[in-house]
């Protein structure tokens, strides 16, 4: 089994690595293979909303979001992490997410994830609710801790002194890895996931 981990920061060594590394450290101590995925700091284009991902099966702009979803077709869960910026997650981060989820859904559905959030003080919880949308849209069990996945400082060392945040990275990791194992359980006794039906709706007048 294994869980990708996201890293939606420009910094790569940053707040949100600090967090991510916790939550990578119990994974492990379960067994659970990690990778750790840093976005870059290069320009991200936008979605176009081209479509064109639908006949060719890719995004039309060839960069770090279609490597991430080749690997994510073969991973089994996620942890996506962002600093915040005005009560927000990272612009950086929500491009290419909105870019994956939209080009590689199937990529996605059906397998655990969870978000995590870095802030200096405040808005973690508004940008913790904008990540996990993007799991509720794609049939993803959202991964919870013992509190809120955020921790706190505005330097990776500030971060280091939050124990109570890290120890809420740490129970996440302990329970993606109790929740894939379930699934896999599950999944070894014949328990297959839904087919869920898909209706479109424009609203016009």
């Amino acid at each position: 089994m294994k869980v990708i981990l996201v890293n939606g920061s420009s910094r790569k060594d940053g707040c949100t690595n600090v967090a991510l590394r916790e939550a990578e450290r119990a994974l492990q101590e379960e067994g659970i293979e990690t990778e750790p995925f840093f976005i870059g700091n290069e320009a991200l284009p936008d979605c176009i909303a081209c479509r064109k991902c639908r006949d060719i099966g890719r995004c039309v702009f060839h960069d770090a979001v279609n490597e991430f979803v080749e690997k994510a077709k073969a991973a089994d869960g996620f942890i996506f992490g962002s600093p915040v910026y005005f009560a927000h997650p990272s612009g950086r981060l929500l491009t290419f997410m909105d870019r994956a989820f939209y080009s590689g859904a199937a990529a996605f559905q059906f397998k655990p994830a969870a978000a995590i959030l870095s802030a200096r003080r405040a808005g973690t919880t508004a940008s913790f609710d904008v990540i996990n949308k993007y799991f509720t849209i794609c049939s993803m069990p959202i991964v919870s801790s013992t509190y809120w996945n955020h921790v706190y400082g505005a330097q990776p060392e500030e971060v280091a002194e939050d124990k109570e945040g890290l120890m809420t990275m740490y129970n996440l990791g302990k329970n993606m890895a109790w929740l894939l194992r379930c699934i896999a359980v599950g999944k070894a006794q014949g328990v297959t996931h839904p087919d869920n039906a898909k209706v479109l709706t424009n609203f016009i007048r």
